[in-house]
């Protein structure tokens, strides 16, 4: 222990001697350590750490496989796996719920999930207070029951203890809290979710009604596995009851199994939209940590060179080599310590950073933070650092003679040094490469995305979500007729207000957070195949939608007013359903079903350009626009559309009185603009490519410092060489051009190697790409022509102090 204080003690001096180099390795390493820690403790618990339930290896998400892509699953479905199933111990389904809570100020539209009774069973956490779900209110027309949340709860009850039996009026009924959840409840499949009431779905239409709401594809299921049955068992399991249906569970066509199931680990499904980018983006921090070791390296190197009179004297005074190398070792530990705690303190604002950049699907948004196993990673990455960075140079000093060292030049000493560093420098430019070329792919597919055209013009045009809540919209004709009345209404109240210049409604909003299952429905023409059809996205409307949108028209015309439901069923569809339908042909006149097919057909009479509904990454063309007060069923929330002649946002508040004047306890959410809209779709997108772009501008400038390093270290280095040239007739051009040939060299060589590493990583960037090759040498080109001059410009200042060496002192001094 006296010698490791010893060893602490001459390490400090050292570091001290030199400030400016001991300034710059600790930001090095407090960039490279901080950004690694703080994108760590955001992938960690969504990769890495196990869910926070009782044996989450048990929880598995099950999925229909529909149309060759997962979807979510009918009631039906979950009907029959309950029966059929014996590989689980619970089975569950759930579905969005967001009640309407009215009060004396403004309805508030509170965030929950209808969920059948085992719900929480199957994730294994019971409320803290009060008691659970049973199967007894998970019946059609049962008890309105309800269990909050903790935050809930004290938000307003005041606590747990005072919540349970109290009354919530919701959607204009008097719910009962029964149970609380605890406080650090963590609900990974609706983080959101403040309130959770039963599904109590009506199971004599699975058999009576094909065409009911049992059998929507809308609901998520999950299971819990029985102890000791296997994923592997389970899977094939439900593959085997899919195959082999029983006459006493009919089966809709598009809930027919035929397909199977795809069915994961819960903590996969969670992570399934975000894993590769999440991948890609610890690839690219860990390549960023990579350079700044090699950095670290590199000065180390360099300060030991300097130090080898030093270390000869040492060795000459009965110093062992293995004392000399520990001495070396500790006081890169001690750097990379301090390297380490500035890197903490960056990872704590990186993570406030992420946490505020992050797009809103990125899921266990509250996990993230700086915690124990963030700390125990952060300091691994410390001493690993360390250990390197002190090793290298302590392997070059246990091949030396150190001796040689009191002679006043060791070329080979030197050379060798020299190589080493070099080495660095190239690993360092080709992950520089790697980083330029990844941000330059990220960047030019943001680019061709948004240029793709959406199919309207989002500017100025506001946007508000309006339910529809209350006993006077009961499930009837009476109730359809009641909602149409107050959406039209509203609507009218709407085009009132100044400023606005059109306004309209849709049952399905483009590039919003509406579920896209929902506004899927099949799509029957008047000669297709009876067992054929088309999934078509369909939009109940009301007119002027498609003005107020700017929804290009191609052929026929716009619904209008005319368009009631005292009227002739009409329909607009789009143009790309028209082209795969008609190939050609006059769609003006054709008939078609959508949704049910035992109500009178729909006649076309327009065709209107494509819109991109989920993302402008996918093309979504196929829809079917209908009058609203013509849809077979009234939809309980649509989205307004105001198209203003200024700022959209500025008449929000004008809006939302408007629609109150007609009925103020109806609750109005999501007020946004389009535009905000739309870039929201590709928020992971922009994600990435900020860090992308963060961790190249970094790569870069540590790229440029490891190579001004070697080269001024090169010119120290050979000054008396310098001078002989200089003395023999070497012009300064001759002598420039001398070392920024060395430079550029070494530039040349990691950009070799770089190429060949950027191309085998580029393969992890596919599906955040859009429009752009992986491959695209626009982008290679760009990033070795970036590249390029910054080692140039690195490699100038050394040149030019080599070329403006005055011989006569640099010989005299030798």
């Amino acid at each position: 222990m006296p010698g490791l204080w010893n060893d602490l003690q001459y390490a400090r001096r050292q570091l001290v001697k030199l400030p400016s180099v001991t300034v710059v390795a600790v930001i090095t390493l407090a960039l490279g350590i901080g950004a690694s820690t703080a994108i760590f403790s955001a992938v960690s618990p969504i990769l890495f750490e196990p869910l926070p339930y009782p044996h989450p290896d048990r929880i598995l998400a099950i999925w229909n496989v529909y149309h060759d892509a997962r979807s979510e699953v009918a009631f039906g479905t979950y009907y029959e796996l309950l029966q059929r199933a014996h590989s689980f111990e619970a089975l569950s389904v759930f579905e969005p719920w967001q009640p309407a809570m009215t009060g004396p100020t403004q309805p508030e539209r509170l965030p929950g999930q209808s969920v059948s009774a085992t719900y929480f069973h199957v994730l294994g956490v019971a409320p803290a207070t009060g008691r659970d779900f049973v199967a007894s209110e998970d019946v059609f027309n049962g008890p309105k029951v309800v269990i909050l949340s903790f935050r809930f709860s004290q938000q307003h009850f005041g606590g747990p203890a005072t919540a349970i039996g109290r009354q919530l009026k919701l959607d204009g009924d008097n719910y009962t809290v029964v149970g609380v959840m605890p406080g650090g409840f963590e609900n990974v499949l609706a983080p959101e979710a403040e309130l959770w009431t039963p599904l109590q779905y009506d199971t004599r239409q699975i058999a009576t009604s094909l065409n009911s709401w049992v059998w929507g594809n809308h609901l998520h299921m999950i299971g819990r596995l029985r102890p000791g049955i296997t994923r592997s068992a389970a899977d094939h399991e439900l593959l085997t009851i899919a195959r082999t249906p029983w006459s006493e569970f009919p089966r809709a066509q598009w809930a027919s199994m035929r397909n199977g199931f795809v069915v994961d680990s819960l903590q996969q499904d969670v992570a399934h939209t975000v894993r590769l980018a999440l991948l890609a983006v610890m690839a690219a921090v860990m390549l960023l940590l990579a350079i700044a070791c090699v950095n670290v390296v590199n000065l180390q190197l360099a300060r030991s060179v300097q130090r080898r009179g030093e270390f000869a004297t040492r060795a000459a005074l009965g110093a062992s080599k293995r004392r000399i190398v520990r001495q070396l070792v500790t006081e890169s530990l001690l750097l990379a310590l301090l390297g380490g705690a500035g890197g903490v303190g960056v990872a704590v604002v990186g993570v406030r950073a992420l946490i505020v950049l992050s797009p809103p699907e990125l899921p266990r948004l509250s996990s993230i933070a700086v915690d124990k196993a963030v700390f125990a990673f952060a300091f691994a990455v410390t001493a690993l650092v360390g250990a390197i960075a002190g090793l290298v140079p302590a392997l070059h000093l246990y091949r030396e003679e150190l001796l040689a060292g009191l002679q006043q030049v060791s070329r080979r000493t030197v050379g060798g040094h020299a190589w080493t560093r070099r080495i660095l420098v190239v690993a360092e430019v080709a992950l520089a490469l790697v980083l330029l070329v990844s941000t330059g792919l990220l960047l030019r597919s943001m680019q061709r995305l948004l240029r793709v055209d959406p199919g309207f013009t989002p500017s100025h045009v506001l946007t508000l979500q309006v339910q529809s809540w209350g006993h006077q919209f009961d499930e009837s004709g009476e109730g359809d007729r009641a909602r149409w009345r107050f959406f039209q209404q509203a609507l009218e109240q709407v085009r009132h207000v100044p400023g606005v210049e059109r306004a309209a409604f849709t049952s399905l909003l483009p590039l919003s957070d509406d579920p896209p299952v929902v506004g899927l429905y099949g799509a029957h023409f008047e000669n297709d195949d009876p067992l054929g059809g088309h999934t078509v996205f369909r939009y109940a409307i009301s007119s002027d939608y498609c003005q107020t949108m700017q929804i290009p028209l191609r052929r026929g015309r716009f619904l209008d007013e005319h368009d009631t439901a005292e009227s002739a069923p009409v329909a607009l569809v789009s143009e790309s359903l028209a082209k795969r339908q008609f190939h050609g042909e006059d769609p003006l006149g054709k008939r078609l079903h959508v949704g049910p097919t035992d109500r009178p057909w729909f006649v076309i009479v327009g065709v209107v350009g494509d819109i991109k509904q989920h993302s402008l990454a996918l093309d979504e063309p196929e829809a079917v626009y209908i009058p609203a007060e013509q849809s077979w069923f009234a939809d309980p929330a649509v989205s307004f559309v105001v198209r203003t002649r200024e700022s959209a946002t500025g008449v929000a508040p004008e809006v939302k009185q408007a629609i109150w004047s007609v009925d103020k306890n109806q609750p109005i959410v999501r007020v946004t603009t389009m535009e905000n809209l739309l870039a929201i779709t590709e928020a992971e997108r922009r994600f990435v490519l900020i860090l992308f772009e963060l961790f190249g501008a970094v790569a870069l400038v540590l790229a440029a410092v490891g190579i001004y390093g070697v080269m001024s270290g090169t010119v120290t280095e050979r000054m008396r060489e310098i001078g002989v040239r200089a003395a023999l007739g070497a012009s300064r051009s001759d002598l420039l051009a001398l070392f920024l040939r060395e430079g550029m060299r070494m530039t040349a060589f990691g950009v070799a190697i770089g190429l060949a590493i950027a191309v085998a990583a580029s393969h992890l960037l596919v599906s955040l790409l859009f429009g752009v090759s992986h491959l695209d040498l626009l982008t290679y080109g760009g990033g070795i022509a970036l590249l390029a001059i910054v080692a140039g410009l690195a490699c100038w200042t050394p040149a030019w102090r080599a070329a403006h060496v005055d011989p006569s002192i640099t010989l005299r001094a030798e």
